[in-house]
């Protein structure tokens, strides 16, 4: 789809925030009113209502129900100033009157913020791009990339934390009588004082250790594993299968995303997007099962998440169409 660049990007911005809050709120009189008011307003409303359209649909998203409020609607140069969406950002602070408010602001918060399900459950959250270090009561640090979430839970006998999303590097404070566990996506991740990166993606979890002896389990459904990665070594389990892909890995590699750089190696297309997903403002996807499917090994960009897209399809003929300022969609051809 070519973007219309006679659309000012602030209304492309208020259409897309319609699109959101019309599925928040599929069955509110008052957004439905201030929605026919906004879309009414101009010409220029109504094709950036319909670029949104578009894009979403081309993003795998199912419009509205309520398609009525817009087929066959007509500008009415009525100068009446509609109500707008919620701010897509919300603080975890909220009291409990406002409960109801991050409820329904539950599907706005995904273009910047983990689900809200995630977000309720973490203790500690980065935003898009965002790098954190956080300090635990027993002297672990942990370094935590763009996009990403973790619980965690510090008792006297025990230490746990649970990657809910995305990729964090650890470096665990020894102590023999406690064991530091990392849960990411059912895949355990057993020290006692070591130095490693798991990286939790929708389909794998992958853990690079830099320093000590790491014991890695998963039980899935259907199947097992342990075993244990010694320094320098990677190692790759996918959920639905459990299968275990192993390899060596640069030391300079592990983590990598600490000094901006995305290592990956025979990974998919589909998988690497995801990753570099945590680091774009605009949301990415991979419609074409042949091109995700592709597998690729490289260092890319993370400071110019753009550039990396275009890098990581460029070897299989591959474009990056910029269908809005919020939408980035790779193809094969």
């Amino acid at each position: 789809m070519t973007k219309d660049k006679h659309i000012p990007e602030a209304l492309l911005e208020e259409a897309m925030d319609w699109f959101l809050e019309l599925k928040a709120r599929p069955n509110c009189r008052e957004t439905e009113v201030a929605f026919r008011a906004w879309l009414g307003r101009s010409e220029l409303h109504l094709r950036s209502w319909e670029t949104a359209l578009k894009t979403w649909q081309l993003l795998g998203e199912v419009p509205p129900v309520h398609e009525h409020l817009w087929r066959g609607a007509k500008p009415s140069g009525s100068s009446v100033v509609p109500v707008r969406p919620p701010n897509r950002r919300v603080v975890r602070t909220l009291g409990v009157g406002a409960a109801a408010m991050a409820l329904a602001a539950c599907l706005v918060l995904f273009v910047s913020l983990p689900s809200l399900l995630v977000w309720w459950q973490a203790d500690h959250v980065t935003e898009t791009a965002e790098s954190r270090t956080i300090t635990l009561q027993d002297g672990t640090t942990i370094q935590m990339s763009g996009g990403s979430a973790i619980a965690t839970e510090i008792t006297a006998t025990a230490r746990h934390v649970r990657l809910l999303r995305g990729e964090a590097y650890f470096d665990v404070a020894r102590d023999p009588s406690r064991p530091f566990v990392v849960d990411a996506g059912g895949v355990e991740v057993s020290v006692l004082g070591t130095s490693f990166d798991v990286q939790l993606a929708s389909t794998e979890t992958t853990v690079e250790l830099a320093h000590g002896t790491v014991a890695v389990s998963y039980n899935g459904e259907s199947h097992r594993q342990n075993f244990e990665l010694a320094p320098g070594e990677t190692a790759t389990v996918t959920h639905a299968t459990g299968a275990v892909t192993r390899g060596a890995i640069a030391s300079e590699e592990i983590g990598a995303w600490r000094s901006g750089k995305m290592f990956v190696n025979n990974v998919t297309v589909a998988a690497a997007a995801e990753r570099l997903q945590r680091y774009h403002s605009a949301w990415i996807s991979v419609p074409q099962s042949e091109l995700a499917g592709r597998r690729v090994t490289g260092v890319y960009d993370l400071t110019d998440p753009d550039h990396a897209l275009q890098a990581l399809v460029q070897p299989f003929g591959g474009k990056v169409r910029e269908v809005t300022p919020y939408g980035r969609v790779l193809t094969q051809f």
